[in-house]
């Protein structure tokens, strides 16, 4: 329901727009080629920075992955969830399952897909602040503004408990209340149990806090390359970067598609970066074009590939079965 009413938006904008829309497509159809293959250079890089941060995560677990096995795997997870309706959750369940086949195991597994996520949520928000930062207290920005300073200070929060945390005596309070919750309300003793399951598996890959670094750094490396694709795109088409909004078009555009309501967030990127990028200066045309050919390198360019990469892995699975044979590019460390 969702998907129709957006698509049938869209198209009543794109009749509306068709002036910007064929501007858009003159500037496509002039782009320049060595613009085009350093966006997909960097692309490329955000994809792999993508698949290190499991990887990591798999092998602080005990099980070695190859960077081109754990590449292809979230590749074609990738493609899954931009294709499929409610393919987030379709493409977090094959992965998993993916996973644990292939030695990793149902806990470990689990916990890296949280652990991955939460990293790749953390380091966007970072990136959203850093482009506030950057763009000024001016500019369309200010009515995010005040959302990012609640969050900023439920973070501060958390990190002042995480540091009590380390005290005996704050541990042992917080057990009382959480304790005495538990017994009055059923709700709690669920989510007890499920933190206890996550908190556990977590262990597993690794604990401490300095280890989780290194996911968080792959994983604002994977934004970064991608936002210097859209970049690396204005540059190809001909367009002046708005450089001091650029990390808030992008960030924000990310947080706008990761709603999912429609499948790979079909038309709302477009639209949302198409109107971010004008209010940072760009004609109409010209943010059209800019949306649609980042979105030709990082979406539509990405979708075969994922696909090809599912079959194959697909194939790969029923012949490792068939032999009895583990798959080439995990190892389990003993």
């Amino acid at each position: 329901m969702a998907s129709g009413l957006v698509l049938a938006a869209a198209a009543v904008v794109a009749l509306s727009r068709r002036h910007e829309l064929a501007e858009a497509y003159h500037l496509i159809a002039r782009v320049r080629l060595p613009g085009v293959a350093a966006a997909v250079a960097l692309e490329a890089a955000s994809v792999v920075c993508f698949a290190a941060g499991p990887r990591w995560l798999l092998r602080a677990g005990g099980v070695r992955w190859s960077l081109r096995g754990m590449t292809c795997a979230t590749v074609a997870a990738n493609a899954l969830a931009g294709t499929l309706p409610g393919g987030a959750a379709f493409s977090a369940a094959w992965l998993s399952q993916y996973m644990s086949r292939r030695g990793a195991g149902q806990p470990l597994a689990l916990a890296v897909l949280v652990a991955a996520g939460m990293a790749s949520a953390l380091s966007l928000f970072l990136l959203l602040v850093l482009g506030l930062v950057v763009m000024g207290p001016s500019g369309p920005g200010t009515f995010v503004r005040p959302v990012v300073e609640v969050l900023l200070l439920a973070s501060a929060v958390g990190l002042v408990l995480l540091g009590l945390s380390r005290w005996a005596v704050f541990r042992h309070v917080l057990c009382r209340v959480w304790t005495y919750a538990g017994t009055r309300y059923g709700r709690v003793r669920r989510l007890e149990s499920d933190l206890n399951g996550l908190v556990g598996q977590a262990r597993r890959v690794r604990p401490g806090l300095l280890p989780w670094l290194w996911p968080i750094l792959f994983a604002l490396l994977n934004w970064t390359f991608d936002a210097a694709c859209l970049a690396a795109g204005m540059w190809a088409l001909g367009i002046g970067v708005p450089w001091r909004g650029l990390l808030f078009c992008y960030a924000l555009t990310q947080l706008a598609g990761s709603l999912r309501l429609t499948p790979g967030s079909l038309g709302i990127a477009e639209a949302t970066l198409s109107v971010l990028l004008a209010l940072h200066g760009l004609a109409p045309g010209q943010a059209i074009a800019a949306a649609f050919l980042y979105r030709i390198v990082s979406y539509w360019a990405l979708q075969p590939i994922g696909w090809a990469c599912w079959i194959g892995l697909s194939l790969g699975r029923t012949r490792s079965a068939g032999e009895g044979k583990p798959p080439p590019h995990c190892r389990i460390r003993h």
